[in-house]
């Protein structure tokens, strides 16, 4: 059983489970060379035969059939729907051809003639370990290559992406100031989690400044400080985020948000490496690396006059965009096979991948939520999912309605050009439609917030029923 006529080794390793109601047909197979290579277990009852699968880790099924094969065929399909990749052979008495050719299309790995010969058995067996094996390396290989594109908590192989990789690995020991760009759900705060990793001091300092989640006359106070006193309701020193981040780093999200009368106050610290609490005479120095993130385009809010040139230019030291999940549709199938490991630990399950009408959609479709996105459609499959694969019925609706092609969108007068305004307003009205008048799916589609889309809806005068 060892050794071929060519003296290679055979690759089995299998553990075997005998389905059979005759005790004698497991004997024989026990006490054949078979059994030097293999696990093999005795199982008499179809009906309790999924204990046995999971109690000894079996990855195939010689059933011992006795009379019309196609008794067996409700055995077989609960087999495969147990454990898709678990091999079944059928042991019977002789059938036709045809019927061979349709037991092994709908999946059986063999059917063998009663009496059994050991060596047809083997070379059924053989095969069998083959494909484990290969499955096996395809495996290996898989974890490589996602081992080859992690990079600190994060997953690429598009080339923008692997060149971000590479200059933050080059800067993250040197820079004083970082500023990343991009659409909602990039990714920013894993770029800037990666830099810290990188730093010659990982375990340094990281305060998170979440600047859209500050109200505005809070938000000196919240990054400086202030003294006892200060204002009402002050009855102690508090310590601003600068100063908690002393000798570390500092992520402002979102600083897009941050008002201009603290704006001054902030490129004053980034210069001088100083600041002064609200109520306090006195200056606090800090020496503080700063990371700022954005989804807006800063350069033309200097323009309007919504943020200081002088602090973009400040901040904009080094500048790092991230592209959105759309330009890297490569990466798509590394992030699933990652969510999905992540998921299958966190809910218990053992969900192998998606299916190809999922893998279409998600090819064809946007992302304007990008990795977040992604990450929560499959986090919301995953939990839904009772099969093996994710399939449509598993996805949000707005996936499972999602028609790919191009979408004719309303044009205010052929015959005119119409103003940004314009356009703005009839696109609004035209989304309310589709997503009939669904303010959160508009406000996700045009990747602005509730709030933005309410004030848009005020300023063109658009009510939800029109």
């Amino acid at each position: 059983m060892k050794e071929d006529s060519k003296g290679e080794r055979l690759p089995l390793k299998l553990n075997l489970l005998i389905l059979s109601q005759d005790p004698s047909f497991f004997q024989f197979i026990r006490n054949s060379k078979i059994a030097e290579e293999c696990n093999i277990y005795f199982w008499p009852s179809q009906d309790t035969i999924t204990s046995g699968l999971e109690s000894h880790n079996i990855d195939t099924v010689i059933v011992d059939s006795k009379g019309d094969i196609n008794d067996y065929e409700t055995l077989f399909q609960s087999l495969k729907n147990f454990d898709p990749l678990i091999e079944v052979v059928i042991c019977g008495q002789p059938i036709t051809t045809e019927k061979t050719l349709e037991l092994i299309n709908k999946g059986i790995s063999d059917y063998l003639v009663k009496p059994l010969a050991i060596n047809n058995l083997v070379q059924t067996l053989t095969k069998i370990a083959k494909k484990k094996n290969l499955r096996r390396e395809t495996y290996k290989l898989e974890k490589k290559l996602e081992k080859k594109y992690y990079f600190h908590g994060l997953i690429a192989k598009n080339p923008r992406m692997l060149e971000i990789f590479s200059l933050i690995e080059n800067i993250a020991n040197y820079f004083s100031t970082i500023l990343i760009t991009g659409e909602t759900g990039t990714g920013k705060e894993m770029i800037a989690r990666a830099i810290r990793q990188l730093a010659s001091t990982p375990n340094q300092k990281f305060v998170i400044c979440d600047c859209v989640s500050i109200p505005e006359n809070l938000f000196e106070s919240e990054l400086f400080g202030y003294m006892r006193g200060a204002f009402t309701g002050a009855d102690k020193n508090k310590k601003g985020l600068f100063e908690e981040a002393d000798g570390g780093i500092i992520f402002l999200d979102e600083i897009g948000e941050i008002p201009l009368s603290v704006q001054a106050k902030l490129l004053r610290v980034l210069e001088y490496h100083h600041f002064r609490p609200l109520g306090s005479n006195q200056n606090k120095k800090v020496r503080v690396k700063v990371i700022a993130a954005t989804s807006r385009n800063l350069r033309e809010n200097t323009k309007r006059g919504t943020f200081r040139e002088d602090l973009f230019h400040r901040l904009n030291k080094v500048e790092i965009n991230l592209p959105p999940l759309r330009e890297r549709l490569e990466d798509i199938p590394l992030l699933t096979r990652h969510f999905l490991h992540y998921f299958n630990q966190q809910f218990r399950k053992n969900i192998k991948g998606i299916s190809r009408r999922v893998q279409k959609i998600f090819n064809l479709y946007k992302w304007p939520g990008n990795v977040r996105e992604l990450e929560n459609v499959l986090e919301r499959a995953s939990m839904l999912c009772l099969k093996e694969f994710i399939d449509i019925q598993d996805l949000p609706s707005y996936l499972q309605e999602f028609s790919p092609g191009i979408e004719e969108i309303p044009v205010i007068d052929k015959r005119q050009l119409a103003t940004l305004d314009e356009l703005e307003k009839e696109y609004i009205i035209f989304l309310l439609k589709k997503t009939k008048h669904n303010l959160r799916k508009t406000a996700k589609i045009l990747n602005i917030s509730r709030t933005t889309l309410y004030n848009k809806l005020k300023k063109y005068d658009i009510t939800r029923s029109k």
